[in-house]
C-alpha cells in the first residue's frame, strides 16, 4: 500500500474515531500532496510523496523550535504532536552513528579535507539519506568531521 493510500485510509479512521488533531494534520498532508500533484501535472511517485512529507515535517520541526524559543510552549507542543503524526509516514530516520559512517565515506570519496568543501560532501550525502535524515543534522555532523 502506498503512503498516499495509507493517509487516505487513516483519514477515514480518524474521522470515525473522532481524532480531530490527527484528522486536521492528515487533511493538510492530503492538501499538500494534491497541490504538488497539480503543480507537476501528473501522479506523484513515492519519492515525491516522501519529499512533500519531509517538507511538512521540517516546517513543524522549525515552528516548534521557534515557538519554544519564544516562550510559547503550548504551541511548540502542538507542532511536536503534529510532527509525530507526520513522521509515522516517513521511513525510519537514520541514527547519528550510521549518519557519521555515511558522511565519513562521502568525505573519503570526494577527497574533502576542509570545511570549505562542505558543498561537495553535502552533495554526495543528501541523495543517500533523502527522507531519512534532517539536513541540518547532516550539515552539523559533516562540519564536525571536516573540522577534525
Amino acid at each position: 500500500m502506498s503512503i498516499s493510500e495509507r493517509i487516505d485510509k487513516d483519514v477515514i479512521k480518524a474521522l470515525k474515531a473522532g481524532e480531530k488533531e490527527k484528522l486536521t494534520v492528515l487533511r493538510g498532508l492530503k492538501s499538500d500532496l494534491k497541490y504538488r500533484q497539480i503543480s507537476i501535472g501528473k501522479e506523484l511517485t513515492e519519492e515525491q510523496v516522501l519529499e512533500v512529507l519531509g517538507s511538512a515535517a521540517k516546517k513543524r520541526r522549525e515552528s516548534a523550535e521557534q515557538f519554544a524559543a519564544g516562550g510559547r510552549q503550548e504551541l511548540a507542543d502542538k507542532e511536536n504532536s503534529e510532527l509525530t503524526i507526520i513522521q509515522s509516514y516517513l521511513p525510519e530516520q537514520l541514527d547519528e552513528t550510521r549518519l557519521r559512517e555515511i558522511i565519513k565515506a562521502a568525505i573519503e570519496e570526494t577527497g574533502a579535507d576542509s570545511p570549505q568543501k562542505m558543498g561537495l560532501v553535502m552533495k554526495a550525502v543528501m541523495p543517500q539519506v533523502k527522507g531519512r535524515a534532517d539536513g541540518k543534522l547532516v550539515q552539523k555532523l559533516a562540519s564536525e568531521l571536516l573540522a577534525n
